[in-house]
């Protein structure tokens, strides 16, 4: 373990506990936009209608000015995310519980929270954890909570590539499988709405040279959206009440992946997608009853 990372992260424990409240609304545009990404009838959507769950990403979408944009695309740290000395930041999971129907239409506020920050050495090196905690309300009445895993990590050595390999459990038969190989259109679209200006989607030179993959990277947001609508149709009813997703490794531009998923006896449902080897690239838990905690 570095130690002056370890000594910048126990200065930053300051950071826990800071509060950022954001309002949107749940437009009318934005979800037609969403239903037509996903290859739906994006007029089967109508003002007051229920939104469809785990597409609330559409909203509180990033609005950093240009010129307070990091060298990667994403916001500067250091207003509400910490200053965390490590450069290169990902989603490593999300778990969501979805309370009450989110009405199209609806003024929505957040409240967000820093609740945790770690730092930790694994089989990639050095890493950061920093555990952000949302409640989103309604017309006053808050419909979901969310909890975000971000993960930093050191900048890439030249020809460094994806992380190492990890020993992975054997995976049970699927109860449904689906193709999974997102194409440039598929990232560009679902990176604009929600506006996403991370470069490892579409900028393939700094993909390479400054972060060390190979291609561009698959939106983990766009897995988790995938999870959704997959675990919604073998759901009682088609309702998601809980999902939670953990990302495994990075997904690149190019590769033949699948989207599996397997009832479980108590009623949820078993999630994962594997590249185009045939490996884990992300996992997750769902059920159509929202439970306790996030």
């Amino acid at each position: 373990m570095n130690s002056s990372t370890a000594d910048d992260v126990a200065r930053l424990q300051d950071w826990v506990g800071r509060e950022e409240v954001a309002e949107d609304e749940a437009s009318l545009p934005l979800v037609r936009r969403m239903a037509a990404l996903l290859d739906l009838d994006p007029d089967r959507f109508r003002r007051g209608d229920a939104l469809p769950e785990n597409w609330h990403t559409l909203f509180f979408t990033p609005v950093a000015g240009q010129s307070q944009l990091g060298p990667d695309g994403h916001p500067r740290k250091g207003d509400f995310l910490p200053p965390v000395p490590l450069p290169r930041r990902m989603f490593a999971g999300r778990r969501l519980r979805f309370l009450a129907p989110l009405p199209i239409g609806s003024a929505l506020r957040r409240t967000s929270t820093v609740a945790a920050i770690t730092h930790k050495t694994g089989r990639s090196g050095e890493m950061v954890f920093v555990r952000v905690e949302h409640a989103v309300a309604a017309d006053g009445q808050v419909v979901l909570r969310e909890e975000h895993d971000i993960v930093y990590r050191p900048e890439a050595p030249p020809g460094a590539g994806a992380p190492p390999p990890v020993q992975e459990a054997a995976l049970p038969e699927p109860d449904l499988r689906e193709p999974y190989a997102p194409d440039p259109v598929t990232l560009f679209r679902y990176s604009a709405l929600t506006f996403n200006g991370h470069r490892i989607h579409y900028d393939l030179p700094y993909t390479r040279e400054q972060e060390g993959y190979p291609n561009l990277v698959v939106n983990g947001g766009l897995t988790a959206l995938r999870f959704g609508e997959l675990a919604k149709r073998l759901l009682p009813g088609n309702r998601l009440g809980r999902l939670a997703v953990r990302n495994v490794r990075p997904f690149f531009l190019g590769a033949a992946g699948e989207l599996l998923g397997k009832q479980e006896g108590d009623g949820s449902v078993r999630l994962w997608a594997l590249d185009g080897k045939g490996r884990p690239i992300a996992t997750a838990e769902a059920s159509d009853r929202p439970g306790e905690g996030a």
